[in-house]
């Protein structure tokens, strides 16, 4: 998948599709059964609720039953407290480890050709850290191939997270969308075709916001990724003013914030196309907007709080940016990246998202002053009730799949965010902002089961989540590793997390001994 190429005249981007290696038929859960007990654990229930139990969780055909309390910690559980088991059913013991609902990534690729990363690659990565609900946002091998996954998805007859498709607007167009008219008709037409949204990158304003409020009109959802290409044009307050849903990373909301210019202060050599001039002057662009807890910077914040508007920062995905080394040398790398993606991540002219032509400290400086004021706008946003959910957008600039999105956690934490707000915002707030809170996002009664299970605490150390887990060291002065989801639980389908991450590692593997490569760091 080409992440995308600019027609310059027309200032529209067009995705390119290519397909990627479906994923194998395959039954590798176990269940459904016809009643599932989770015996003992503790929940996090993903409300902002405080972890409570143990708890004895029952789900039957699928849906979370009821959720009893069945003792308190340190004490015996008394047997009487507890749900029947029916005959056919399956218990699973909870006993001393935590339950969470299962984790919704809103920004996940699937994979790609450039990357070379097949479907079950990518698949697996998501499930083996936890990761049960992932919004496609461009559906870069093709709504129909998405769709079809989706499909399968649903129906468990691939090891898959369930899907949310969000064509790139203007896919399929055989010329580029000129007119309202035209922006209407292909909004129409995407949703007759099924799709659950649209990925907007920009377009004429005329475009955009006919688009948008068609959209929203036949009720479905929208992300938008404001490109420099438009946002001189067309910033995030036009787009929420139009009706989009959420948006993607941060571009757009600091032009909003300017207040003594109206355009990027970009070099005269700047050329957009040059990827690290497009990277290294947006690690300026947060110090030319308006300053933290301004007049205008509180005036657009409460202006988007009232339109219930969506922030997906995706910090993960730019943290090469502010410590290159650190991306780079993530200890998952040499168990779990495929060799063509790490060629894909190396420096390169051509591979989007891989600017290193002469990248150091004062980018990386810089870039650590633009996630401060960055992270200050998500927080107090979050503060004041808005919406901030969980996004990766890996598979670029040195961030694997399932594992950038538990960094991205990580850095919500960073931002400010206390550990019961970081689940929620990955798991309820990325179900609502998706329209589907009544049936995922939060371990309640009605809902369906999906739901993770993990041996440690993960709001003592957010790490515990990574497929790796977290270092510890014991009495005896021994290092041991702790943690990784011990099991995703989807559609009330139980599989062995560990497991997944296992089928990865032999994947990547066959392919290291296939070729005879072996990772190794930038110009060594």
């Amino acid at each position: 998948m080409r992440y995308c190429l600019f027609f310059f005249s027309f200032l529209q981007c067009i995705i390119v599709s290519a397909q990627v290696q479906k994923a194998p038929l395959a039954k590798e859960g176990s269940g459904p059964y016809t009643q599932l007990i989770l015996r003992g654990g503790i929940l996090v229930n993903g409300t902002g609720t405080p972890a409570y139990g143990p708890v004895d969780i029952v789900v039957e055909n699928n849906r979370i039953i009821s959720i009893s309390v069945v003792g308190f910690p340190g004490s015996k559980i008394d047997p009487e407290r507890r749900p029947k088991l029916k005959e056919g059913g399956k218990e699973l013991d909870c006993e001393g480890k935590y339950i969470l609902p299962g984790l919704i990534d809103m920004h996940g690729h699937i994979g790609g050709d450039e990357q070379g990363t097949p479907a079950e690659y990518v698949f697996k990565l998501w499930m083996g850290n936890g990761i049960t609900t992932i919004r496609d946002p461009s559906c870069g091998n093709g709504l129909e191939w998405v769709l079809e996954e989706k499909k399968l998805s649903a129906e468990n007859k691939i090891t898959a997270p369930r899907i949310f498709a969000y064509t790139a607007f203007g896919m399929g167009s055989k010329t580029p969308i000129k007119t309202a008219q035209e922006a209407i008709q292909w909004v129409q037409d995407n949703a007759k075709k099924g799709a659950d949204g649209i990925k907007f990158f920009g377009a004429p304003p005329v475009v955009m916001d006919a688009a948008l409020r068609e959209n929203k009109r036949l009720g479905l959802r929208s992300a938008c990724h404001h490109a420099q290409m438009d946002v001189a044009r067309w910033n995030v307050l036009n787009s929420a003013r139009a009706g989009l849903t959420s948006m993607e990373h941060w571009y757009g909301l600091p032009e909003a914030l300017f207040t003594n210019q109206t355009i990027q202060n970009y070099p005269a050599s700047y050329i957009y196309t040059n990827e690290q001039n497009r990277f290294e002057e947006a690690g300026k662009l947060w110090k030319q907007a308006a300053p933290p807890y301004s007049e205008h910077w509180n005036k657009v914040m409460n202006e988007l709080l009232s339109l219930d508007f969506t922030l997906d920062p995706t910090f993960n995905i730019y943290e090469a940016n502010r410590d290159l080394q650190r991306a780079r040398r993530a200890e998952w790398h040499e168990l779990y990246t495929l060799p063509s993606l790490w060629k894909f991540y190396s420096p390169s002219h051509d591979s989007h998202g891989s600017y290193w032509f002469n990248w150091g400290t004062e980018q990386e400086v810089a870039w650590k002053e633009n996630y401060k004021l960055w992270m200050t706008f998500v927080n107090e946003y979050k503060n004041r009730g808005g919406r901030v959910t969980a996004g990766s957008d890996n598979g670029f600039i040195y961030q694997l799949y399932g594992f950038g999105y538990i960094r991205e956690l990580e850095l919500l934490r960073e931002a400010g965010f206390h550990p019961l707000e970081v689940i929620r915002s990955a798991t309820l707030y990325g179900a609502q902002a998706l329209g589907a809170d009544k049936e995922i996002g939060s371990v309640e009664p009605g809902k369906l089961a999906d739901m993770i299970v993990i041996d440690e605490n993960p709001l003592e150390n957010l790490q515990v989540l990574y497929g790796t887990g977290a270092i510890r060291l014991t009495a005896d002065n021994k290092v041991v590793r702790v943690g990784g989801v011990r099991y995703t639980i989807k559609d009330g389908i139980i599989y062995d997390a560990k497991k997944l991450l296992a089928d990865v590692k032999k994947m990547v593997d066959a392919e290291k001994q296939k070729t005879g490569w072996q990772l190794t760091q930038p110009g060594f």
